[in-house]
């Protein structure tokens, strides 16, 4: 068991790092945080220095300001970056945390060794728009839990729930302790950004990984598809019988898929860096 001690930014950010090696972000969907990595970081730390932090308005970090987009969200991520010494890094974003890398990817490109979309949205139909903006006016006016049994149901198998009664509640818990304004700004674009800067997408050059579950009912394979389409050689991945949760729910298959990514990655850089030599 790894166990890790948060730090702390210069702009509050919480983080955690450990392994040695390639740096590799993990960036957490809405109104979750950095714990829901630690299957991650036990299976990719051997052969990676591996970090997870808290978005703004949850966990330990600081509440985005009123008006807060998508770039305040890749600054954050610079700032970690820029903390650790890190000129590039390999980022992973899970729902919310992919629009986030995504937008890293296109602000600060210079930064970037590779990219991971998991679970994430794009190009959401109107039925699916509708019932992403009607979850946020539930949430702005319960709180961030609101939709919490709703969400689970779609995040998770019936028999992962049942064989985990525990990790769901403390799940569920996580999602009631939320900062309200800060889960409510982040919601907000999760729930509107799904197009952000779409036809600046094929600028993307980082070898790239979108990849979602079958069955995940709000981040679709055909999402999955469609957004791969606009990043050049970007290569889809989509995980039998999983769901929204997969990174939780089957951590030894994510992590074989995400190895083999950031080993095929890696290797592509460095003919990439021969040729220029």
């Amino acid at each position: 068991m790894i166990r890790l001690t948060a730090e702390l930014t210069p702009a509050g950010t919480s983080y955690l790092a450990t392994g040695q090696g390639q740096p590799v972000v993990l960036i957490h969907g809405v109104g979750l945080n950095k714990e829901m990595w630690g299957g991650q970081i036990v299976g990719l730390a051997s052969q990676y220095q591996v970090i997870a932090y808290d978005m703004l308005g949850h966990g330990a970090s600081p509440r985005p300001a009123s008006g807060t987009d998508l770039l305040g969200y890749a600054d954050q991520l610079l700032e970690l970056l820029d903390h650790l010494n890190l000129p590039q890094a390999a980022v992973i974003g899970f729902s919310m945390g992919g629009l986030v890398a995504r937008a890293f990817a296109l602000h600060y490109p210079e930064r970037l060794q590779s990219l991971v979309v998991l679970n994430s949205v794009f190009n959401r139909s109107e039925e699916q728009r509708a019932g992403v903006i009607a979850r946020t006016a539930q949430a702005a006016e319960h709180g961030p839990d609101a939709n919490a049994e709703a969400a689970l149901s779609r995040w998770f198998s019936r028999e992962y729930q049942a064989a985990n009664p525990a990790q769901i509640a403390a799940l569920r818990q996580t999602l009631a302790n939320n900062d309200p304004q800060g889960y409510l700004t982040t919601y907000e674009l999760f729930a509107t950004q799904d197009m952000y800067r779409a036809d600046d997408l094929s600028s993307i050059q980082a070898p790239t990984l979108i990849a979602t579950g079958e069955l995940d009912p709000g981040s679709t394979p055909e999402m999955a598809e469609q957004l791969a389409r606009r990043i050049p050689g970007a290569k889809v991945a989509v995980l039998p019988e999983q769901r929204h949760m997969m990174p939780v729910e089957s951590p030894r298959l994510v992590n074989q898929m995400l190895l083999e990514f950031l080993q095929f990655a890696h290797s592509r850089q460095n003919h990439i860096k021969g040729i220029v030599a």
